[in-house]
């Protein structure tokens, strides 16, 4: 059986890893985000009931079986509302690699990027519709939406596709591929998708949970392995998000930057 993504960026003890510093930025803006969100009742249990008894030591377990669809329902509906905010470093300058931050490049920006290099994206919805849930997503946990957004490009071949996933997925950053035709996850709807691929990299950046329930399979193995260590730079993906990945997170910001000159 393959090596996994996952299992190389969990278990790989050779890199080392950065803690994050939400409220002690050394930028002097910082942007306040604010959500009602549900509490999940039972985080463990849920987890085990969707993808099984899985500790961080059993990690080479592709995900094969394709009946399961995550989406917000596979979590169940017994959630507390409770407001919470998070302190998010403003992004101003081309040169910052951080995944937690602001956009920097406009959604128009965006659209015409995916537009200029595939004029017919493989998606259900429009080049606009996808884009906004980035900035949805990514606003609501942090992430900067437009670097995540160029991962999604990257990892999809600018929605053409053409690898294991296939576009029914919803799956835009491969979770769950690990070669060899095995398709990895699948998410109901593109926002639940891209709402999954948004927290698989809140997992790596931050100890703090998602604002909404966490539909990313993978979120809990990812915690469970750093504990109170994070990722602080894209750069810090390569060799975990992708094997070997040796500049994966370099190629990620370089089409970052392509986006900013649209």
């Amino acid at each position: 059986m393959p090596l996994t993504a996952d299992a190389k960026r969990i278990h790989d003890s050779k890199v080392s890893t950065k803690s994050e510093v939400r409220k002690t930025s050394s930028k002097s803006r910082t942007t306040q985000i604010e959500r009602k969100i549900p509490t999940e009742v039972d985080d463990g249990a849920i987890f085990s009931s969707i993808i099984g008894e899985t500790t961080p030591h059993s990690f080479l377990f592709p995900n094969d079986n394709n009946d399961i669809t995550y989406s917000e329902e596979n979590f169940g509906t017994d959630f507390t509302e409770v407001t919470e905010t998070a302190e998010v470093p403003e992004t101003v300058s081309i040169y910052d690699t951080s995944i937690i931050g602001t956009p920097m490049a406009t959604q128009e920006q965006c659209v015409r990027y995916l537009l200029n290099n595939n004029p017919y994206p493989n998606l259900p919805v429009t080049a606009e519709e996808i884009v906004s849930y980035y900035y949805e997503e990514g606003a609501r946990e942090g992430i900067r939406p437009d670097v995540a957004f160029a991962q999604a490009l990257k990892e999809t071949g600018f929605f053409r596709y053409g690898g294991d996933v296939i576009p029914e997925q919803n799956n835009y950053c491969g979770l769950g591929t690990t070669g060899g035709g095995v398709k990895g996850e699948f998410f109901a709807t593109p926002q639940m998708g891209v709402r999954a691929h948004i927290q698989h990299l809140l997992a790596y950046s931050s100890t703090r949970r998602p604002f909404t329930p966490i539909i990313d399979p993978r979120y809990d193995i990812v915690r469970q392995s750093y504990g109170s260590r994070t990722l602080g730079n894209w750069q810090d993906l390569n060799g975990r998000w992708a094997v070997p990945g040796r500049y994966y997170g370099q190629e990620i910001l370089s089409m970052f930057k392509t986006i900013l000159a649209q």
